[in-house]
């Protein structure tokens, strides 16, 4: 089966944006615009394409990120099908509990459409989605939809990307009119005016620029060009002559500055209106890179740990990421893949590089959100998803076995709240293990433990609404009921000054006995690095076959902590001396030595605990700001800054996971319902002591 589609006419692109801009509303439109869906589905009719979990159409928010294939012609070419692309779309959540599905989207993406709220501007979200774009380099296009809404403002949502995300950003389009009064767009590059007829806004007509819009259009066009121009040395002189740019210069300069990151192109319409969302494909098409306009894409050799890289090329080695694994009830497991080299065909044996283990492959899928079309081959570029490999995660790498590969890993944030979960009959005992073990491979942000005091099982995630969602699942996906406890906070334990400890583990018996005998020197780290272990033995005091057995023994104990039992974090362990016998000493020895000495010098080095801080944005009318400003205070919140929006005031305040749970009731209750609230993880730091006093005794448990 050729290739269809030369790897220059391929997009692999995402939308991502805050909660409630209208993402999935502008995939809808992109589906129905490029003739994937006959008729358009609308979130607030729970009939879209793109969410078709029962719980994303009920709440009428995505949780999971969906892919599907899609083909455009540009407008401007007028049905020309020698220009047709090939467009792989992946629409991803805007909830904070879901980011993880963002993360892991723009790490195998080549470019991304951000969707704003033309009332709202930038929002908490955008900005964290912003951030991992450019973590991973991703170009992208700005598209300022909802300006059919009352209170929208194209100039304030322009000046808050400006502000809080680029100031490489230029406006490409301006809106014809505002709010109810929004009928069209003007194309600054051509300088034409386009209005959307039909039911649909299907039939793109131009008209000419309006009147009061001239001198407007020509100051952005000017400034425009001008940055263009500013990307490249030859047309920068030719505009300094004074000598007009042709619009195929300009087209092609500005594609070549997104695609380095240099310039974002903004557009605008109204997905829901159906203004606009033709021109949004047509940028991604001309502005957005495609595999090849992308440096090759590095990784390490497995054996050596050498750097190596592979060209986006069908006659290269194969090479691909797994970035998500999906259960689906009627083919098992889906592993979708970004094939970033080579061909993947059906039938062959592709090895996982990062577990060193063999998978064939049965059947290979082209995904349609929740259908799928069946295929013999992958190709060099694209987007396709796996059916039923046994042993690969989220972040795997699949290589041919003849030329292995490891690509970069996807890291996680850590889960900041737990519950206690309990199934509710003996039959659903046994099918809870398997939910939960199935729904912690899809999601990587999401962790089940046993409280071994207890017998509990402990599920825990991003947010209060991740864990309603993983629980909801298991009772309709896996027919799972289930009793939840109170949501609780995942505290982590750390150390706040160096010490040593010595541990020794010696037990005589008639026979062999056991010696282990080790010396520890913990350091705290700097937050996020987690536990490090350093092996520092000169001369062979310990032989070498035990120091793993150390290793094990300092972070078994590490995940149980002195204080209140949390987790150790952010702790170097640095083994620097130590003692065996010919005879006696084992690996078990050691590893309990090794535990013993942690335990020990974690009680010398000043614990304390570490609870997450969010970083929170609240939303009040102006009469109600003083009473939400002192509840925040009252909740151990730092308020660090407050704005306007429109006619209401937003707060920017860092407060306390533990201080925030029923936040949501009580804003509502404070602001007559017209208050609202955002929440992400911001960092961790150390609670203040009468309150770890309060843990540690349990009552906050």
């Amino acid at each position: 089966m050729p290739r269809q589609y030369p790897i220059e006419k391929v997009r692999n692109i995402g939308i991502i944006a805050h909660i409630d801009a209208g993402k999935t509303t502008v995939s809808e439109r992109v589906l129905f615009y490029t003739g994937v869906s006959h008729k358009i589905g609308e979130v607030h009719e729970g009939t879209t394409v793109m969410d078709w979990m029962e719980q994303e159409r009920e709440r009428g928010i995505t949780i999971t990120s969906a892919a599907t294939t899609a083909f455009w012609i540009p407008t401007y070419r007028h049905g020309d099908k020698a220009f047709e692309h090939r467009v792989n779309l992946i629409d991803t959540p805007g909830h904070i509990d879901f980011t993880v599905e963002v993360k892991r989207s723009l790490r195998v993406l080549d470019g991304a459409v951000v969707v704003f709220d033309g009332v709202a501007g930038v929002e908490p979200q955008s900005e964290t989605n912003w951030r991992y774009a450019d973590e991973y380099r991703v170009p992208r296009v700005c598209f300022i939809n909802k300006l059919d809404r009352m209170g929208a403002n194209f100039e304030k949502s322009l000046a808050s990307i400006h502000e809080r995300l680029t100031a490489h950003a230029v406006p490409v389009q301006l809106p014809i009119g505002i709010e109810s009064e929004f009928t069209g767009v003007v194309d600054l590059l051509e300088e034409k005016a386009f209005e959307f007829h039909g039911e649909h806004g299907e039939r793109i007509v131009e008209i000419s620029v309006p009147e009061g819009m001239a001198a407007e259009v020509k100051a952005f066009r000017h400034r425009l060009v001008e940055q263009i121009a500013d990307a490249d040395d030859e047309l920068m002189s030719r505009y300094l002559d004074g000598k007009t740019l042709p619009l195929e210069d300009l087209r092609r300069v500005l594609r070549r500055a997104v695609i380095e990151n240099k310039l974002v192109p903004i557009l605008c319409g109204s997905a829901l209106k159906n203004k606009g969302v033709q021109f949004v494909l047509d940028a991604v098409v001309d502005y957005l890179p495609s595999p090849l306009d992308l440096p090759p894409v590095a990784g390490t050799d497995p054996k050596t740990g050498a750097e190596m890289s592979r060209t986006p090329s069908d006659s290269e080695p194969f090479a691909a990421l797994a970035f998500k694994i999906a259960t689906d009830p009627y083919v098992g497991t889906l592993t979708y893949i970004r094939n970033y080299s080579g061909v993947l065909k059906r039938g062959s044996y592709i090895l996982n590089t990062a577990k060193n283990e063999q998978e064939r492959i049965g059947r290979v899928v082209r995904l349609h959100a929740n259908q799928r079309e069946e295929v013999e081959e992958v190709y060099a570029g694209e987007i396709a998803a796996i059916v039923g490999l046994k042993n690969t995660t989220t972040g795997d790498t699949l290589a041919s076995p003849d030329a292995p590969i490891v690509l970069e890993k996807i890291i996680f944030p850590e889960p900041v709240i737990g519950i206690r979960i309990e199934p509710k009959t003996k039959a659903d005992q046994e099918k809870m293990g398997v939910a939960l073990r199935r729904l912690a491979e899809e999601d990587p942000t999401f962790r089940v433990s046993g409280d071994q005091e207890t017998g509990e099982t402990i599920i825990q995630g991003m947010g209060e609404l991740h864990l309603e969602i993983i629980v909801d699942r298991m009772k309709r996906e896996f027919s799972v009921a289930a009793n939840v406890g109170r949501p609780q906070v995942a505290y982590k334990e750390t150390i706040n000054a160096a010490a040593e400890a010595e541990g020794k583990y010696i037990r005589q018996s008639g026979g062999r006995g056991q010696y282990g005998h080790v010396r520890l020197r913990l350091e705290p780290l700097e937050r996020g690095k987690g536990i490090e272990f350093v092996n520092a033995i000169k001369g062979g005091v310990i032989p070498q076959e035990f120091i793993p057995a150390v290793e094990k023994g300092v972070k078994e104990a590490a995940d149980k902590g002195v204080l209140a039992g949390y987790p150790v974090v952010d702790v170097e362990a640095t083994l620097y001396d130590g003692s065996y016998h010919e005879v006696d000493s084992s690996e078990a020895a050691f590893k309990i030595a090794g535990s013993i000495a942690f335990q020990e010098a974690a009680r010398r080095a000043k614990p304390v605990i570490l609870e997450p801080i969010m970083n929170v944005q609240a939303i009040t009318p102006l009469e109600f700001l003083g009473e939400v400003n002192g509840d925040l205070n009252a909740r151990r919140g730092k308020i660090e800054a407050m704005n306007d929006r429109g006619n209401v005031k937003v707060i920017d305040a860092k407060v306390p996971l533990s201080e925030m749970f029923g936040y949501a009731t009580q804003l509502r209750s404070m602001t007559q319902g017209r208050g609202s609230f955002t929440m992400e993880f911001g960092h961790r730091e150390a609670v203040p002591n009468n309150i770890a006093q309060l843990i540690i005794e349990g009552k906050r448990k």
